[in-house]
């Protein structure tokens, strides 16, 4: 018999509880999924702001609600074999809709969730105008989020967006209280840079989660800081959600650029440098497992017969 495949969350804890730095690039859809799971990462992570824009076309500004995030990572999840945690941005409400939704992301297969502590409607940790609600609402908000996991290694994540409201001062003291209301990673968005985030790891008594957003390119917020860096600051997992759905949009724009010149040009634009071939696209999807699988169930020829114990 098949031995069991290990559950999603106890798959995270185990990489979480292994030495050295977790890497978790943003996913969005089936696509990056599965093309971070062949590029040999070991875990990912869905992008609120990526699923809105990509799924939506919106910004993320918590347009977005539970049941279509929900079921766009419930369709990841289940389309690659490494563990997927999810942005579930404010927990959509209060306590009691943080049970829901926990209760939702664990049915669907993540293998846990960030929960944000800024106030509804939110939006993106590096936009301005942020807000955070009471330290004591979220920890409350942590609570209910422990006690509607069924399963002890499902992970809450605690998000908080105070670093733009009362400084770092502010965040590890909301790090502090979410700990101790059971959070098992915190994440302080937005964060300044490598003297923040060691003042963060030093003071938080759990392990700390950094978002390096773009991964390769810079922005205005928080500065690139090498993987190895990271590590050896003490941050036990980071995050790059920003990076394949802007890598994605880079893309896209430059084909349809070669598109419209070749158009005006009346020339043929041949670019297998910059575009996958359909073969590529079907081994990134599965095609050849489906396609033995539809062999087999296809060959009639292999099933034997009952006798025929009909009465003459």
């Amino acid at each position: 018999m098949t031995e069991p495949a290990t559950k999603p969350a106890r798959r995270m804890r185990e990489l979480l509880a292994e030495d050295g730095i977790v890497v978790s690039p943003g996913v969005y859809d089936g696509y990056s999924v599965r093309m971070v799971e062949k590029m040999g990462f070991r875990t990912a992570c869905t992008t609120g702001a990526g699923l809105a824009n990509s799924r939506m076309g919106v910004p993320d500004v918590g347009i977005m609600g539970l049941t279509d995030n929900l079921e766009a990572c419930r369709m990841m999840a289940r389309s690659v074999s490494i563990p997927v945690m999810a942005d579930a941005d404010t927990g959509y409400g209060n306590a009691i809709a943080v049970y829901h939704t926990i209760e939702r992301f664990e049915e669907a297969g993540l293998a846990g969730v960030n929960i944000e502590d800024q106030v509804s409607p939110k939006r993106c940790g590096h936009m301005t105008g942020k807000d955070v609600i009471d330290m004591r609402e979220m920890a409350r908000k942590i609570e209910a989020a422990c006690d509607a996991r069924k399963d002890d290694d499902f992970i809450v994540l605690a998000r908080t967006d105070a670093i733009a409201v009362e400084g770092i001062e502010g965040a590890i003291r909301r790090a502090r209280l979410y700990a101790a209301a059971g959070a098992d990673l915190i994440f302080a968005d937005a964060i300044g840079g490598e003297e923040q985030i060691k003042r963060l790891v030093d003071a938080s008594p759990i392990p700390v989660s950094v978002n390096m957003g773009f991964g390769i390119r810079n922005r205005p917020t928080t500065p690139l800081i090498p993987v190895k860096r990271l590590e050896a600051l003490g941050v036990k997992r980071v995050t790059l959600p920003r990076m394949l759905p802007a890598a994605a949009l880079m893309a896209m724009e430059n084909a349809l650029t070669i598109l419209k010149g070749a158009m005006e040009s009346g020339e043929v634009a041949d670019h297998p440098d910059l575009l996958y071939g359909i073969d590529d696209i079907w081994a990134l999807m599965g095609q050849p497992e489906i396609k033995a699988m539809e062999q087999r169930y296809a060959d009639l020829d292999a099933i034997a017969l009952p006798e025929d114990r009909a009465a003459s």
